[in-house]
């Protein structure tokens, strides 16, 4: 079985100074995204990362726009130079078997970006926290943050616990102008702020193995990423493939779906298994080579952005369901935002919340689309190739929302189409 605990790095565990222009909590893909940019900048910067590095981590797909926050890093030749499978489209099955075309992403741009990558994310996020340390970041890892200090409304920085790895603890204040929260899916500043809403309409849960040997289409189809929808659309299937000849194979559905009392992993895995008979086909000669890991996808926003001294990045901000394999891009792309905003506040003095916060609405905007197009996937009695037949217009809007082009203002009149499937977001509640 492939082992989901890595060696840890010792270079990440150096002592750390009193005092910051930034501190960012977490080490994921957001956390090196900004570190990395601010540092370029000139700013000191220092990552506290809770656990070691590198790191088991599921989101192993990337969409094409990702290639453009890659440039911006500067890593687009490390990821040519790699041994990730390169992922040239996106192709959907329904009801268990039904296949439908391939989306070629190169069809709709002819720039290299079209083509991206299945990543291994223990190497991939490393390779963005390296690059963030020779931009001149600073990564310390067991590094838990046990509080963002504030005086008044204004984080001057956070208390963290420093551990060696040995055993042997101790804790610190640090220090910062600016503090940004990319804790990830804990969401440390929302939920202890109380900014977090959850959206009631997208509660689902996540079992999720490895496979070694399965069945791999050919040629330019070889590292696709497929979406398999069960029979009767309760759950559906993400197939991503990985290096060495292994597959990524996880099930999301309904958190009451998938976690029934009395239930285990397995037996939901195994149970919604043998309602993708396409899936089947395709595992008929693989062997699961990783145990069994399983979560909760609850979608949610964060009501705020941003505070005096302090603002949010990435999943710590909010989470959209992973179906179009967003994570990744939305962590960096949302690095870059925040990154940008910290850079121009400090520039001028002013680190407000008004400041700090300036991105969220555009951002927000893009966030905003993936969501209605979730909402899509999810509805009963829509079907993505019965609505292009009836609107072939929108195969480019379409295409632009699964390569990541969210950014943009002409999807609008797509959604509208749509019609009733999409749900207002004024539905969401406090978690």
């Amino acid at each position: 079985m492939i082992q989901a605990n890595y060696p840890a790095d010792s270079s990440f565990l150096s002592p750390i100074l009193d005092s910051y222009d930034v501190v960012v909590i977490g080490g994921g893909p957001a956390g090196a995204t900004v570190s990395a940019l601010l540092a370029e900048q000139g700013h000191s910067v220092v990552v506290l990362e809770r656990g070691t590095i590198p790191r088991f981590h599921v989101g192993e797909s990337l969409i094409p726009e990702t290639y453009w926050s890659l440039q911006r890093l500067g890593l687009i030749d490390k990821l040519k130079a790699s041994s990730f499978p390169k992922k040239f489209s996106v192709q959907f099955v329904s009801d268990g078997w039904k296949e439908s075309a391939p989306f070629y992403f190169d069809m709709h741009n002819s720039h290299e970006s079209s083509q991206t990558w299945q990543v291994e994310r223990a190497d991939f996020d490393k390779m963005l926290l390296d690059n963030a340390v020779e931009k001149g970041a600073q990564v310390r890892m067991n590094a838990q943050v046990l509080e963002v200090l504030f005086e008044g409304e204004r984080a001057p920085g956070v208390k963290v616990k420093l551990s060696d790895g040995s055993g042997n603890s101790e804790s610190k204040v640090v220090n910062a102008k600016v503090v940004v929260d990319c804790s990830g899916t804990s969401a440390f500043l929302s939920n202890r702020l109380k900014l977090r809403s959850s959206d009631p309409h997208l509660r689902k849960g996540t079992i999720w193995t490895y496979w070694k040997g399965a069945y791999r289409d050919e040629g330019k189809d070889e590292g696709a990423t497929l979406i398999m929808q069960t029979e009767g659309k309760k759950t559906w299937f993400w197939y991503i493939p990985l290096s060495d000849d292994v597959v990524s194979v996880g099930c999301t559905g309904e958190m009451s779906y998938m976690f029934p009392k009395g239930s285990t992993a397995e037996s939901t895995y195994q149970r919604e298994l043998e309602c993708c008979p396409a899936l089947e086909k395709r595992l008929e000669n693989a062997e699961q080579c990783m145990e069994y890991y399983a979560t909760k996808d609850y979608s949610y926003t964060s009501k705020e952005a941003a505070g005096d001294g302090w603002v949010l990045c990435g999943d710590a901000f909010g989470f959209i369901d992973p179906v179009y394999s967003s994570g990744v891009y939305l962590a960096m792309k949302g690095g870059e935002f925040v990154a940008d905003a910290v850079h121009d506040a400090l520039a001028l003095g002013d680190t407000s919340a008004a400041r700090l916060g300036a991105w969220k609405e555009t951002y927000s905007a893009g966030v905003e689309n993936f969501r209605k197009l979730v909402y899509a996937f999810y509805s009963p009695g829509f079907n993505f190739g019965s609505f292009l037949r009836e609107y072939p217009q929108f195969k480019s809007n379409l295409v632009d929302i699964l390569i990541g082009a969210v950014f943009k203002p002409e999807h609008d009149a797509m959604f509208e189409a749509m019609g009733e499937i999409i749900p207002p977001m004024e539905e969401a509640e406090s978690a």
